[in-house]
């Protein structure tokens, strides 16, 4: 940009980003009276004005400037992630200027300098006083290094490091917990910030100039695990690794880098530094953070609290949710739930165990021979009840099926539909009714209280031509219970008597 554009602001803040709307690092935990990190996407520029207007300023550099421009009153800079290549400035709460807006960076790992001057509050500025300005320098970086002060202002106040709490923020954000998004939902759209195509892995740096130890060893991580093995005296590998005792009941197994990396701790007049290489960019700026909580404050590890507290969040609600699955499946099977081979058929097994549980345990015990007679003793029942039994077609049919013959086509075709209009056209067919018996607690549309026995009964046939055993017993003998309608109890009595 050559010129500068107004930018509106509101409580003395405006936003860089790489990637709108990611979540990253709360405000106030690590940067100064000019910058404050937001995470590996976005930072945050203080101003003067609390609601108003700035001047801002973009400049895309080859490589970083050798000097700090004259004439500026607070100079900050921090490392961010740039994926797309894309960057935008704007105010707090969405103030932009097309100027500021999608402005092309270097793709990568940028380094992001801040200057600003003249940062006076509404109550103070006067007519004379000169505008606020900003001015956002970027260059490409291969190196993620820490937020630094260039130039402090020597009217501001220093804002109080939290470092745990950033150390904290960034194992939580390497190893998320899932969305918990439904499953019948499409997925959502690709994450740009997890977009590494093309781009190189990066270097974290980190200095001291104190003597700092790399803890070898395991950094727990609930689910997961850091391993950092020592491989001479100033080598070290890092690798992710699935935890022996996970935390949560449904425990992560996907890592946040399948590839080891390698971690170097050398010493030299200026002290020490540690260079963590082959690092994911888009995880630059939270490894950054841990190391610089580890190497201050060696063997705390401040996020196993709350990954703790979210274990034990998700166990209880894992509890609630078995309790009240237990209490549903009762209700829908009249009891403890059968076995998965039961509750996996297409079938009437729900509508026989609310009626009679233990008979469908019973029929699910038996041997397939004898679920096959169960069947077809079941279907006869059903039609002597309802009158169908000494109809020709309908005799023929039950015939073939007792006799281990297939079923003519229309008994077999769109599940009956053929045999079933034949029924409803035959007049043959008494019109006699039996009373409907409404489950409690199962929808269903209309006031009737009766249906056609002969449409009730007849299912009990269909049911013959499945090639399941089970499922053919099943069905075939709740059709024929209520087919029996008043006389129900004494049908299930013999079908008890039938199975033993």
């Amino acid at each position: 940009m050559s010129g500068w554009a107004r930018l509106p602001v509101s409580y003395c803040q405006y936003e860089v980003w790489t990637v709108p709307g990611t979540s990253g690092l709360g405000i106030y935990t690590l940067g100064d009276d000019l910058l404050h990190v937001g995470g590996p996407n976005n930072l945050t520029g203080f101003c003067g004005v609390h609601t108003g207007w700035i001047d801002v300023r973009v400049r895309v550099l080859s490589g970083p400037p050798a000097e700090v421009d004259a004439g500026w009153d607070a100079v900050s800079e921090a490392t961010l992630w740039s994926p797309t290549g894309r960057l935008s400035v704007i105010g707090l709460i969405g103030g932009v200027a097309e100027a500021l807006t999608d402005l092309s960076v270097p793709r990568g790992l940028i380094r992001v300098r801040l200057h600003a001057r003249d940062r006076l509050d509404e109550c103070t500025r006067g007519d004379g006083d000169p505008p606020e300005r900003h001015e956002v320098h970027i260059w490409a970086v291969s190196e993620q290094t820490p937020w630094r002060t260039v130039l402090a202002d020597p009217q501001r106040r220093s804002w109080e490091q939290k470092p745990a709490k950033a150390a904290e923020w960034a194992m939580l954000s390497l190893a998320p917990r899932p969305s918990g998004r439904p499953s019948v939902l499409p997925p959502g759209a690709p994450d740009p910030d997890r977009d590494d195509t093309g781009l190189p892995r990066v270097t974290v740096v980190c200095r001291r100039p104190a003597p700092v130890e790399v803890p070898v060893g395991v950094l727990p991580a609930g689910d997961l695990e850091v391993r950092l093995a020592r491989v001479d005296s100033e080598t070290f590998s890092w690798s992710w690794a699935t935890a022996e005792e996970p935390l949560f009941p449904h425990p992560l197994v996907a890592l946040p880098d399948e590839e080891p990396s390698t971690v170097r701790l050398t010493s030299g007049p200026d002290g020490f530094t540690l260079r963590h290489e082959g690092v994911p960019g888009r995880q630059a700026l939270a490894v950054g953070l841990l190391w610089d909580h580890l190497l201050d404050t060696p063997g705390w590890y401040p996020w196993m609290d709350t990954l703790r507290q979210q274990a034990a969040d998700a166990r209880a609600l894992a509890e609630q949710t078995r309790r009240r699955q237990a209490e549903r499946d009762a209700k829908r099977w009249g009891g403890a739930p059968p076995s998965d081979r039961v509750r996996a058929l297409v079938s009437q097994a729900q509508s026989l165990a609310r009626i009679d549980r233990s008979l469908l345990d019973r029929i699910e015990a038996a041997p397939a021979t004898r679920q096959r007679e169960t069947a077809c003793w079941a279907a006869r029942h059903a039609l002597r009840v309802a009158g169908l039994e000494r109809i020709g077609w309908i005799a023929e049919a039950l015939a073939d099926a007792e006799a281990a013959r297939p079923l003519p086509g229309y008994f077999t075709e769109q599940y009956g539909a053929g045999a079933f209009e034949r029924l409803m056209s035959d007049p043959e067919v008494s019109h006699t009714t039996v009373p409907l018996r409404h489950e409690p607690g199962v929808f269903r549309t209309g006031h009737a209280d009766e249906m056609s026995r002969p449409a009730a009964a007849f299912p009990a046939l269909t049911a013959l031509a499945n090639s399941d055993p089970l499922v053919a017993a099943i069905d075939a003998v709740y059709h024929a219970a209520i087919a029996h309608g008043d006389d129900l109890d004494r049908f299930l009595a013999d079908a008890h008597v039938t199975l033993r």
